[in-house]
């Protein structure tokens, strides 16, 4: 049976061509047919609507991913019954009919949806490029490059990524786990997380003046010391200003001395905040200040690095949550949070990385006695508790007592996904913007 004689038009994109042949076609036709032979097959497939390449196809496909989800059985009858006076648009019951006796059985169907998703590729990367062509530019290059890794990712095969978890998991046995992630240096953090691993999304949270942006910037420079590439998405502090920390860091130089170094700085200082630039300069470590960064921009900033260091580990640091632009409409602004907090975990899974995301506390914190933090503190907190793999809050008892010199910060892992939660106490010198082991 040649359902492709059927002198019924075809849409696609406005052409009445079928992209992709004849193997493409009865690689849909047999896809949908193994969902009519037996109904539960659609359980196996990992296909959305947009990867056939025919409008009608795309069609029967949602209406049976309505049927499944509705929890009704997925027949030509029900079909039929779903579609409506819509039938027509797909063919007619005769055309529903001739592609459900089109499948004579359901074990190729890993291989047909191989088939789609392929061609589904080629069509994507047609469009991108065709968009570069005529509207060159870094950012429909950067477009087009991401269009590329999304496609690159699209696959049927389950033994693979089976086997591939299998290796991972062996190989564990025969490794320190203590330097399987980014080792942020500080033994006692370590000691608790294992590194920071690729894929993980790791929050930092604190009342204001507690240190977070110092705590990450120490973090940041202490993995580009050993070789990591950090990008560091600065929301709030300036370039010139994030500097001016690490430097005073580096040299041991009071902060404040800043405010005119020309005339305030010794020439021994002088010759050391030298020294230090340069080394900054030859560090992989890169901070982006551009006032309000989208989601998107960070992204592109992302893919580019990982592109240009693909061997290399890589950390992104992004201060902070909340001054992340909030894009399309929610109802609530928890919501908006959950949006940005979700889409930064696929980040950190799609390109590998482990992304430090600091977020304020809710103001709540003061008004209790005990004024350590909890997981529930933070702002709009459902969502990140959810999205994050770790959750580090950040306390220190003297900056609560008047006149108090206290150094000591407790750093709070009030969770942690794949470990064990602690506490780890460091000392905070704040004319260095320093964090110092216990």
């Amino acid at each position: 049976m040649d359902l492709r004689e059927s002198n019924r038009p075809l849409s696609l994109s406005g052409s009445d061509e079928m992209a992709g042949g004849q193997a493409l076609f009865e690689a849909e036709s047999m896809v949908l047919g193994a969902v009519f032979l037996e109904p539960a097959a659609i359980n196996d497939i990992i296909l959305k609507p947009q990867h056939f390449s025919q409008s009608r196809h795309q069609v029967i496909f949602t209406a049976m991913r309505g049927l499944q989800h509705d929890g009704v059985e997925i027949n030509a009858f029900s079909l039929v019954n779903l579609l409506g006076a819509g039938i027509e648009n797909v063919g007619g019951v005769t055309y529903l009919t001739e592609i459900s006796l089109c499948c004579p059985s359901v074990s190729g169907l890993e291989h047909y949806q191989e088939v789609m998703l392929k061609s589904y590729r080629i069509r994507e990367l047609r469009k991108s490029a065709a968009h570069f062509l005529n509207h060159s530019s870094g950012e429909t290059a950067e477009a087009f490059y991401q269009k590329y890794v999304e496609t690159q990712e699209l696959r049927s095969e389950k033994g693979k990524r089976k086997g591939e978890a299998l290796v991972e998991l062996y190989e564990s046995l025969y490794s320190d786990p203590v330097h399987a992630g980014i080792s942020s240096g500080y033994d006692n953090l370590d000691g608790l997380t294992g590194g920071f691993k690729p894929g993980e999304l790791i929050i930092v949270a604190g009342r204001p003046s507690m240190g977070k942006t110092a705590l990450v910037l120490n973090l940041a420079y202490n993995t580009a010391l050993r070789g990591t590439v950090v990008d560091f998405f600065s929301l709030e502090m300036s370039e010139v200003q994030l500097y001016q920390r690490l430097i005073s860091r580096m040299t041991y130089i009071d902060a404040s001395k800043w405010q005119n170094p020309f005339r305030i700085f010794s020439e021994k200082e002088t010759q050391k905040a030298n020294e230090a630039l340069n080394t900054c300069y030859k560090m992989p470590f890169q901070i982006h200040d551009q006032g309000r960064l989208t989601l998107d921009e960070i992204r592109a900033r992302i893919q580019k690095t990982r592109r240009e260091n693909e061997n290399a580990p890589c950390l992104v640091v992004i201060d902070y949550l909340q001054l992340i632009p909030v894009e399309g409409k929610f109802e609530r602004h928890d919501l908006a949070i959950g949006a940005i907090t979700r889409e930064l975990k696929q980040m950190a899974k799609q390109y590998k990385v482990p992304i430090i995301l600091l977020s304020q506390l809710s103001r709540s914190v003061e008004q209790r006695q005990d004024k350590r933090p909890l997981m529930s503190d933070l702002r709009d907190s459902g969502s990140i508790e959810q999205d994050a793999d770790i959750v580090m809050l950040l306390y220190r008892e003297g900056y609560y007592k008047q006149g108090s010199t206290g150094l000591e910060t407790e750093i709070n892992l009030v969770k942690h996904r794949n470990g064990p939660v602690g506490t780890v106490r460091l000392n905070f010198i704040k004319e260095f913007s320093w964090f110092v082991s216990k």
